[in-house]
Formats: C-alpha cells, structure tokens, sequence
C-alpha cells in the first residue's frame, strides 16, 4: 500500500527520467514496473492521482482467514497442506495472513560469518602438526581456533587429498608413535612445501620479467630465460633447487652467466638500425635493412639483421584501408589492354603506368595522381591536390610529356577505366603527343599491379603509421612531395640491386 506522495513522487521521477522504469524503480525502491506504468496512466488521463486506492470487496471472510491460518499451526506449518486441504488460499496471501495474525512464527535472524583469512605460515604449521600429532584433531583445531574440517581442508590443498595413515581418524586408540617416523614425515611436508613455493616464486617471476603466463611451462623456457629467472631467485633459493627445477645444466647455466656479463657486439650496430629506420620513414623492413647496412660497409647476415629489428621492435606497420575509385561508367571507347599485365620494361618511358589515390586525414581528403615508369619504377611525374578533377591528371600528364619532348620514343600509356582518362582534355593530350593508351578491364585491379603497388607502399611506409590530427592540408601535400623525392633519389629498391631508380639510371650512365 502506498501512500498518494509516493505514487505522485514515483510519477513525476518517471516522466522527468524519459518514461524508463528500471532506473526510477532502482533509485526508489519501488514499485514494480506495472504498477509504476498503471499509475502513469492515470496520471496522463486526469493529471493527477486519486489520493486513496479505492478498496475492492473482500474475497476471503475473516472467519476464513482464521480457520487457514489454524490449520497451517495445527499441521506441521505446512503451507502446501493448507492449501490442499482447505482448497484455498494462494501461497503468498496465505503467508499475508500468517504475518498479519501470527508475526511471530515467521521471525528470522540473518547473520553470515566473517571471512577470516588465515596466514600461510599458521597454515603450514597446523598440517604439519596435524600428521604429526600426539591428540585427535579436534583439540588442534580448538586451539587454534578453527574447524575440525578446516584442518583437513588445509591438508588438501598444500599436499593432496592422499592422506597419510596418521591422519585417518581411529576408533581404537592409537599405538605409540616412532619418534623417527613421525620425523621423517615432517622433514617430508617441509620439503614438499619449499618445492611448491619455489614453483610459485617461479612463476611469478617469469610473469615479471619475462613476460610470461602464470600457467607457462618452465620446461619450455630456453637455456637464457632459465637463466634470469635463476639470477633473480638465487638469493632466496641454492642453486642446486633452481638448477634442478628448471631441469638446466649447472655448466649451461655459467656459460649463459657468461654471456650475459659479456658486452653487446652489436651496441653500434643498433644504432646504425635505429639511425636508418627512422631516417627512412620507418618502412624499410629486413631485406632493405640489410641493403642499407651494405651501403655503410657493416657486414652482417640478413637473419641477424631481422632478430637485431624485433629485438630493437623496429617494426614496419601494415594496414589496409578503403581506396579511392574514379569509375563513372563507359562514358567513351575504351582502348585495348596492350599491357595485358607484363610490367617489365627494356627501356625507359617504354611503359608508363598511373592511377589515383586518396588520402583521407582529419584535416579533409587529399589526392595524388602520379606516373609511374615500369623500367625501374621511377615517378616520372606527380600532381597532388584536394579535388580529383581533370586538372589532376592533366597537370600531371602535362609534366610527363616534358620529359619525352626531345625523345623519339613515345610511351604507351596504361590506366584504369576512370573518367578522368576518358575526358576531352586527357585525350586530345595524348593524342598531341602521339601517345599510346591502354587500359585495364573494368574493376580488375591487378591489370594495373604495379601502379597499385607503388600506392601500397606509399601508404604502408608513409601514411598508416602516422598519425595526422595535428596536421593541415598544406603541410600533408608537403610531405606527400618530399617522400616522393626520396623514393626516387635515395630509397632503397632490392630489385634494382640495392640503388634507387635515380642511382639506378645513373650507373647505367641514364641522364634523368
């Protein structure tokens, strides 16, 4: 029953909480959720609630109240008698009416009792005392002030629930002890307990220093890891504990000492790693690391030079996101596909390929339309803008033709089927300049591989692992332009046998 101030108060949290019940009835109490939506009801109907519930007839007489609770005392207080014998009624008003006439039979007392938790030392010391005990282990227990079945609970979990004869409880009384026995089983317990706290210690250091699981095997560590985690505990534990533990041999164990305490002969060379891969927008991997390394007259293997980068956590990122696509439909004849994928060049400006991509950073969307030469992979020429329009491409293709003005050979020129290579202007250019154009099937990507591939890089080297909040359109474009520089003038193509396209050209005596 409540009162008029608590519905209307119910009401009024309801409609101020967006009409949700589950948090007005949480920050109440009360009601349930169907009685908070009846009262609402009644609240929007007449914009106000009656200020006493009107009371319906009584169901149950009083005398029949009396006669069910009666017999609920007179039966064993069992509801479901009552219930069966009288035919009424319900269990929960059945319960009301007990409360009601008889509060006392239903009172309870809740209590819990206190989480006590006992130290490790009281714990070993009580089993120990347990399996060598002279009294029955309920004088042990009152003494310590625990449970008989605690004891044994201890016993469980520190040695197993393969109990000894000794702590079997007897009923005849038990024959003197041997002193020596009872000796022996205790420097047993003593020893299976060290065993099992240098296990833990174990675990927890490998967790700590090596980083490993609590449930790692120690058996798979390597000879150098099992080393560490001797130099940290052999001052709590001997040797011989750790050595056996681990399963290692004492002479592995000093030659490892050995080579911890010996000086890096790489120090110089993972600062030259360093030096390199951060100088190179962190994109070389191990193979151009190398390359790079060969450069500066360091001589090291490529597996050194790949564990040297993981352990020094120079790592190339490598993401993938959604690519711009300029496709608007055969808005023109499209030419043959003269490339047919055979990327390879004999010459220069034999095969010209180009595309565009999109640069998407928080400052707005930036595009660059490039040319690419297959003979090395050179950029012949680029254009970078926000919009991508028929200038884009226009400018670029204006560029590039400069540099085949004075050359008799005459490009053929691969694209996709985007509509900037099918405008007017992008035609009446290639054509001027007796160009041959060539174009990929419709949505197939790899016709255009190497083209693609120089966006992969750019972007895998340059773009993803960066990050571009703070910086604007202009300083973007910039920076765009610059690695295109170096990707021509200095950065390393394995292919091309550890120059770059403009080195390339140069030792073939190619005036660029």
């Amino acid at each position: 029953m409540y009162s008029y101030e608590d519905r209307i108060r119910a009401v009024k949290l309801y409609i101020k909480l967006g009409k949700r019940t589950c948090p007005t009835i949480r920050q109440l109490g009360y009601p349930t959720k169907n009685a908070l939506k009846s009262w609402h009801r009644e609240y929007e109907h007449s914009r106000d609630l009656q200020v006493g519930y009107v009371r319906s007839r009584q169901k149950y007489s009083d005398e029949q109240k009396q006669a069910a609770v009666e017999h609920y005392l007179d039966n064993d207080r069992c509801i479901a008698s009552t219930m069966k014998a009288l035919g009424y009624p319900c269990r929960g008003t059945l319960t009301v009416w007990i409360d009601e006439l008889h509060p006392q039979v239903r009172q309870r007392i809740v209590g819990r009792a206190p989480n006590v938790q006992h130290p490790l030392e009281l714990k070993n010391a009580a089993v120990i005392e347990l399996c060598t005990r002279k009294t029955s282990a309920q004088e042990i227990a009152q003494k310590l002030a625990v449970c008989r079945p605690t004891l044994y609970n201890w016993k469980n979990q520190l040695l197993g629930r393969e109990a000894p004869a000794s702590m079997t409880h007897h009923n005849h009384p038990p024959s003197a002890p041997d002193l020596t026995e009872l000796e022996r089983q205790a420097e047993s317990l003593r020893h299976d307990n060290r065993k099992l706290k240098l296990e833990n210690d174990l675990l927890k250091k490998a967790n700590e220093l090596l980083k490993k699981g609590l449930g790692v095997d120690l058996q798979l560590l390597s000879n150098r890891e099992k080393t560490l985690l001797i130099d940290a505990l052999k001052h709590t534990y001997t040797l011989a504990e750790l050595l056996a533990e681990l399963d290692i041999a004492r002479s592995s164990y000093f030659y490892h000492c050995a080579r911890l305490r010996m000086p890096d002969k790489y120090a110089d060379v993972r600062q030259v790693l360093s030096e390199v891969f951060h100088g190179n927008h962190r994109c070389y991997g191990y193979r151009r690391m190398h390359a790079a390394l060969g450069r500066r007259q360091l001589s090291l293997s490529e597996k050194v030079v790949q564990r040297l980068m993981k352990q020094e956590c120079l790592i190339v990122t490598a993401n993938k996101k959604r690519r711009y696509g300029s496709y608007l439909g055969e808005i023109s004849p499209a030419p043959e596909n003269l490339i047919n994928r055979d990327f390879r060049a004999d010459t220069p400006n034999e095969k010209w390929l180009t595309d565009i991509t999109e640069f998407h950073i928080p400052a707005g969307k930036v595009y660059l339309s490039p040319m690419i030469d297959c003979f090395d992979g050179l950029v012949v020429s680029w254009t970078i803008g926000t919009r991508p329009d028929s200038d884009l491409v226009n400018t670029m293709l204006d560029a590039a033709i400069e540099t085949v003005v004075t050359s008799a050979i005459r490009p053929v020129i691969h694209s996709d089927r985007g509509a900037h290579y099918r405008w007017p202007g992008w035609l009446s250019r290639v054509r001027s300049a007796k160009l041959i154009r060539s174009m990929s099937r419709k949505g197939c990507s790899p016709d255009n591989a190497a083209c693609e591939g120089f966006f992969g890089r750019l972007k895998t080297e340059l773009f993803y692992p960066r990050n571009w909040k703070d910086i604007t359109i202009e300083q973007f474009i910039q920076i765009v332009d610059t690695y295109i520089r170096w990707y021509n003038e200095k950065r390393i193509k394995i292919s091309l046998g550890s120059l770059s396209p403009i080195e390339y050209r140069a030792s073939l005596g190619i005036t660029v």
